[in-house]
């Protein structure tokens, strides 16, 4: 039996438009008639219990006095609101952190090719989740690959990721989607043998900055900001302060954890003596074209991968150096927390996900790691002399 003021709203490809059994997951519409308003108002749940829970105190709140029309919103109006506040810094990222400036730029670039001209006119709580399947089918029918599927997508799920915080809609239609799977590669790891001699191939005024992203996991925007004031060679350490951005120009780190200490390994303080001598300068940027201007990512690249090809190596990215890094520490034993920090990841969780198939993980491996420490501790030469002595 029907329920008074409530609809169910099925989904497009639902059997039941045809007479059959419903085959989704339908949502249900509540609505109530607000004679002070002249209209009906109206608010989309999962549930059927949701909608009449809901029905009946609006019900009640209407005879009071306390629930009015709200303004309707649409998917326009929401995106520029949600752009606004990204920029503010008031709207933040799942980690808690501020999103990064080209992290904004790029959102703002896919709904303004794709997403609002597919929905901008829509009411937010009007789409629903087969409006939305429809249009990642149909990006995938115009080409666009799975990754750049998922990257449009992005900027809406941010949306009504606020707007269901906020009560501003009570069902989020970028749930549940299918999606086309991400086949992504591994990123290229180069062990000790194989970075070092992808240094020494470099030209010496550039092995410094491919250095320091290989043996101290900086990320490309944090070399582009590092600074000597930030660079302690004598204690071993240098701290992450900034980031760099292209149209912002020096930004806060990626995360609070990305403000973090890093130790500096001998090979690495070799390298980074050998370039302060040769640029003459302790202050300011320490990979700079000048004190207070940053190297150019692309220049970089493009002169590495020139004497890479003339040495015969196969080229490495500076975020493929970064994973070098981490693998570099894990080899060496350096326990997932400490790594964590030292990457600048926001959680364990993270590192674990990235590089857990890196650390050891059978009997064999986790008997030789136990046995290298207690022979460090000469701990077997202790227990054998208990042994002797019993």
């Amino acid at each position: 039996m029907a329920d008074e003021g409530i609809e169910v709203r099925h989904e497009k490809a639902c059997r039941s438009h045809d007479g059959g059994r419903c085959n989704c997951k339908p949502t249900y519409r509540a609505s109530v008639w607000s004679n002070r308003d002249r209209r009906r108002l109206r608010k989309s749940f999962p549930t059927r219990a949701a909608a009449k829970s809901w029905r009946q105190d609006a019900l009640v709140a209407l005879r009071q006095g306390e629930l009015r029309a709200v303004k309707t919103v649409t998917v326009k109006e929401a995106a520029a609101a949600w752009l606004e506040g990204a920029r503010e810094g008031s709207i933040r990222n799942r980690s808690g952190s501020p999103y990064k400036p080209s992290a904004i730029r790029a959102y703002e670039k896919e709904l303004r090719l794709r997403v609002l001209p597919a929905f901008g006119s829509r009411r937010l709580s009007d789409l629903a989740r087969n409006d939305v399947q429809d249009f990642v089918d149909r990006l995938g029918r115009d080409g666009l690959s799975a990754s750049s599927v998922q990257c449009s997508l992005l900027p809406l799920r941010a949306i009504y990721r606020r707007a269901i915080q906020r009560g501003e809609v009570a069902v989020n239609p970028c749930t549940g989607l299918d999606l086309p799977a991400v086949r992504s590669r591994r990123d290229r790891i180069a062990d000790p043998t194989e970075a070092a001699a992808l240094l020494a191939a470099l030209p010496a005024t550039e092995r410094a900055t491919w250095a320091t992203a290989m043996y101290a996991g900086l990320r490309r925007g944090e070399l582009r900001a590092l600074r000597w004031e930030n660079v302690n060679l004598a204690a071993g350490v240098l701290r992450v302060e900034s980031g760099w951005d292209d149209v912002e120009g020096e930004i806060a780190p990626k995360s609070r954890e990305g403000r973090r200490t890093v130790p500096v390994a001998g090979v690495l303080r070799d390298v980074l003596v050998e370039h302060r001598m040769r640029e003459g300068r302790d202050r300011g940027f320490v990979f700079g074209r000048t004190a207070s201007d940053p190297f150019v990512s692309d220049t970089l690249s493009k002169r590495a991968a020139k004497a890479w090809k003339a040495a015969g190596l196969a080229p490495i990215t500076l975020h493929e150096c970064r994973h070098t890094f981490a693998s570099m520490m894990i080899a060496a034993g350096v326990n997932a927390k400490a790594l964590s920090r030292y990457m600048g990841h926001h959680s364990i969780v993270i590192t674990l996900d990235l590089y857990g198939h890196l650390m050891p993980g059978n009997e064999d491996e986790a008997a030789g790691l136990l046995d290298a420490y207690l022979a460090r501790a000469d701990t077997a030469a202790r227990v054998a002399q208990l042994g002797g002595a019993a």
